[in-house]
């Protein structure tokens, strides 16, 4: 009978091993995660959990039991300490040993590290165990200093002034969620923060972080500017955790490297989600995705693609438009495809209002959308990246024309 192991407890590991069971798997199936937590939605980490909103039951991916109905081995709290492709074995640091047939590595991201002398004032916000000692911090100073505006840095900071905090936020690029947005939509969140009355400075360079003397922490630009704050949240993006692949001397370049059915450089070994780095076959090139919803969908994938090898069958190549959301003091954005800064913007709809869909085209093509109040849109257009990304500027410009048909009858340049 053939076991598949999956290290990582996110949501594309979970997904993969739900998709195994689903496409009809008999084998085992063991999921190992170094999250002591139950299997969590991370998107809840910045929002609702952050908040105390919600009992952290309501942020787990399953009710108790539904892993042993199906007989999946979820075991969390377990660290993995070597993988060895050769003998297909995996080694626990407990020292047990588990064989596999397929081995899928869905080991994430973890945040990324500035150097700070701030000590136990610095913390990051990742995982769920991350999000009490943040919260109680909140709560002990009602003051919190963001470094980064990045989704997780601008969700932490509506979050905080829902609690009632100070809110300080440092970033520095020109705008929040600089690299995801085109720059008017990046205005319209720093207006957005600003009306909340959070203290938003862009265009900032870090220069010191450290302690303020009373237990909180003090940052200092390069140009002399100085915050103060009874914490500061370390939100500068993440890194994929690649460790465990390095370790096995699997091909490792931004993330590990797969081909587009998630196979790594070696026999038997596949990634999925934010550590996979992927071909693009829309764009081309290779990219990296940190979005929720593409690592559920790359765990379903890449649970498909374990099941078409070990059968012997035809791989299906992966080939998708990412998307992701971010909620801000009751705004929902969504994003679809690639959007750069630099993209030509095509406008629909009223983005003072806050009900609009920018699409960003670049080389004569759609790469991507951004919207708020349409999520209609959204799908239309990752079908429109995918499938008919050379539709005419004033086609797509205008506002009588449902984008959804679009992608029934396009109608090209020519």
């Amino acid at each position: 009978m053939s076991a598949v192991v999956i290290v990582g407890t996110g949501v594309a590991g979970i997904t993969a091993a739900e998709t195994l069971r689903a496409e009809g798997f008999s084998g085992s199936v063991t999921v190992l995660g170094e999250d002591p937590a139950t299997p969590y939605r991370r998107p809840a980490v910045s929002k609702d959990l952050l908040a105390g909103s919600i009992p952290a039951e309501r942020s787990w991916l399953r009710p108790a039991g539904y892993w042993a109905e199906r007989e999946i081995d979820v075991r969390t709290g377990v660290a993995v300490a070597s993988v060895d492709p050769d003998r297909r074995v995996v080694e626990l640091s407990t020292g047990e040993a588990l064989g596999y047939d397929a081995l899928l590595l869905a080991t994430g991201g973890r945040a990324r590290e500035i150097a700070h002398t701030a000590g136990g004032a610095a913390l990051t916000l990742r995982a769920f165990g991350d999000v009490e000692p943040l919260r109680a911090a909140i709560g002990r100073t009602n003051s919190v200093l963001v470094v980064g505006a990045g989704l997780i840095g601008s969700e932490v900071a509506a979050t905080a002034r829902s609690l009632g905090a100070e809110v300080t936020v440092l970033e520095a690029a020109p705008a929040p969620l600089h690299r995801v947005l085109p720059p008017v939509v990046g205005a319209l969140y720093e207006r957005l923060h600003r009306e909340n009355d959070v203290a938003l400075h862009t265009g900032v360079q870090l220069a010191e972080l450290t302690t303020d003397g009373a237990g909180g922490a003090r940052a200092v630009a390069a140009d002399g500017r100085q915050w103060s704050a009874g914490a500061a949240l370390l939100a500068v993006g993440t890194v994929p955790d690649t460790g465990l692949a390095e370790r096995a001397g699997l091909a490792v370049d931004d993330g590990i490297v797969v081909d587009a059915g998630f196979a790594t450089s070696r026999p038997g070994v596949y990634a999925a989600g934010d550590v996979a780095n992927c071909p693009n076959l829309v764009l081309g090139g290779r990219d990296r995705a940190e979005h929720w919803n593409t690592a559920q969908a790359q765990g379903a994938a890449a649970a498909r693609a374990i099941l078409a090898d070990l059968a012997g069958a035809e791989v299906d190549p992966w080939r998708d438009v990412p998307w992701c959301w971010s909620s801000q003091y009751g705004v929902n954005l969504q994003v679809a495809g690639w959007p750069r800064a630099d993209d030509e913007l095509i406008v629909r709809g009223d983005v003072d209002g806050r009900d609009f869909t920018v699409l960003t085209r670049r080389s004569g093509r759609l790469v991507g959308a951004v919207t708020i109040g349409r999520p209609k849109d959204v799908r239309a257009a990752r079908n429109l990246i995918a499938d008919h990304p050379t539709i005419a500027p004033a086609v797509l410009a205008d506002e009588d024309v449902d984008l959804g048909a679009l992608g029934v009858a396009p109608v090209t340049v020519g």
